[in-house]
């Protein structure tokens, strides 16, 4: 199963690049659904230093290219993914991230290829002080556990059009509060890993490989066992192994559950191999660790 994703997101980052030359253009499919939340309707926006921003639930084509804006662009993901084409480099937005774009810089983001649905929330910032802390570093795609958070007070704010104004200023102040408490550190390639190997906690079944893990995670594979050493003192195959014999022990416990199930379910193919591992790791096989357990 891995090995087909990872041909896919292979494939997929094939077709895009880092651009050097730019233009200006929009395309949005018949499908797509975008909610304005502009300065004429709600005056309160331009008080607290936002050009504009939208609510977009896009679907079967989507894409926006600009040469250079003279605002800030913030793209925060709830669902779906997106792709993001800058001068250096391309990478996806993940629900949970926040693309900053900052201004006079190009760019070009569209709905991911392998997705047919993205639901964001786009804001466009004035080029004033209050926002030099949140694009600090440059154009960047961070992660940004409050994505839900921005899109309920967008939405309720353009609930608000033709509203009340200080129910309006109430809602701006909170989405500045999120925006200016948030720090903007780049995910560092320890976060990259830890989180990863979570994911990977929760998918023992799928082939991986240390290959793949540091794709994943944008790191070379020397640099990935330098990472994993200094979180885990192990090595990254080392840990994929830990990892699965951990949860071995705990699928061992159910008797209903033979050692051929919980080989398959922990991603050994051949149960011979999982013994083989599984004895290696604490000096027993499968059936005497869970006779032993019993009695």
């Amino acid at each position: 199963m891995l090995e087909v994703r990872q041909k896919l997101c292979k494939s997929v980052m094939q077709q895009f690049a880092p651009k050097n030359e730019w233009s200006d253009k929009v395309f949005l499919s018949p499908e797509c659904k975008e909610r304005f939340l502009t300065n004429s309707d709600i005056p309160e926006l331009s008080e607290s230093c936002y050009f504009m921003a939208g609510l977009a639930e896009l679907e079967n084509g989507y894409e926006i290219e600009r040469e250079g804006v003279m605002v800030h662009t913030l793209l925060i993901t709830l669902e779906g993914r997106g792709m993001l084409t800058t001068a250096n480099y391309v990478k996806e937005l993940e629900p949970y991230s926040m693309a900053v774009l900052p201004a006079h810089m190009p760019h070009r983001f569209e709905l991911h290829p392998e997705d047919s649905r993205w639901k964001m929330v786009w804001i466009l910032l004035e080029t004033v002080p209050k926002w030099d802390n949140l694009i600090s570093n440059g154009q960047a795609v961070l992660p940004f556990q409050s994505s839900e958070q921005i899109w309920s007070l967008m939405n309720l704010l353009h609930l608000e059009v033709d509203g009340r104004p200080s129910y309006r200023r109430l809602l701006i102040s909170e989405v500045s509060r999120i925006l200016a408490g948030f720090e903007p550190k780049p995910f560092s390639s320890s976060i990259r890993v830890q989180t990863l190997f979570n994911e990977i906690e929760s998918q023992l079944h799928l082939n991986w490989t240390v290959a793949y893990i540091a794709e994943r995670c944008f790191l070379s594979q020397e640099q990935l066992n330098r990472v994993c050493k200094s979180l885990y003192g192990v090595s990254p195959r080392k840990r994929l192994i830990e990892l699965r014999m951990e949860k071995a022990v705990d699928l061992l416990k159910y008797e209903d559950w033979s050692v051929g199930l919980i080989a398959q379910r922990l991603g050994y193919h051949d149960p011979y191999n999982f013994t083989h591992r599984f004895s290696k790791h604490f000096g027993c096989s499968p059936r005497e660790y869970r006779k032993r357990s019993r009695e």
